[in-house]
């Protein structure tokens, strides 16, 4: 799927459902989400039985948490049937095509594009700051197709 698609996806989604909130988004869509020890790992998905299910790592704060969430709802809704894992530190750096695709969607999920509007002249690191993620979630985010 390409960028551009990606975000074409999100915008429908937030506005079929009006919300950016990758919680709320996974009640809509019947993505069980269930939070609990997970050593090293954020958080993973899984297609398991025919049911989506997101598991979150009970230790993370509540940006990290929020932010795993939206990248593992993307793997529920581009990669249905694949078991996908988000570890801590390592799954933003990765180039797989799912990963980059799963990034993407968060970044845009969580990263509305009024926010740089509204913000000119201000670094990809600044804004991150702002949303309250790491800047290395920038690298993903479009602004009319392209990179900022």
């Amino acid at each position: 799927m390409k960028t551009h698609d990606v975000k074409h996806l999100v915008a429908r989604y937030v506005k079929k459902f009006e919300t950016r909130d990758p919680f709320e988004l996974a009640e809509h869509l019947n993505v069980e989400v269930q939070t609990g020890p997970m050593g090293s790992r954020s958080g993973c998905y899984m297609f398991l039985k025919n049911h989506k299910c997101v598991f979150l790592n009970e230790d993370l704060e509540d940006h990290e948490r929020i932010l795993v969430m939206a990248h593992e709802l993307a793997h529920s809704i581009m990669h249905r049937k694949e078991n996908c894992y988000f570890i801590r530190n390592k799954t933003l750096l990765l180039t797989s095509k799912m990963e980059i695709e799963a990034n993407t969607f968060a970044a845009e999920l969580l990263i509305p594009d009024d926010l740089i509007y509204e913000n000119p002249g201000l670094s990809k690191a600044q804004i991150a700051r702002i949303a309250g993620y790491d800047e290395k979630i920038m690298e993903f985010k479009m602004i009319k197709n392209e990179e900022i």
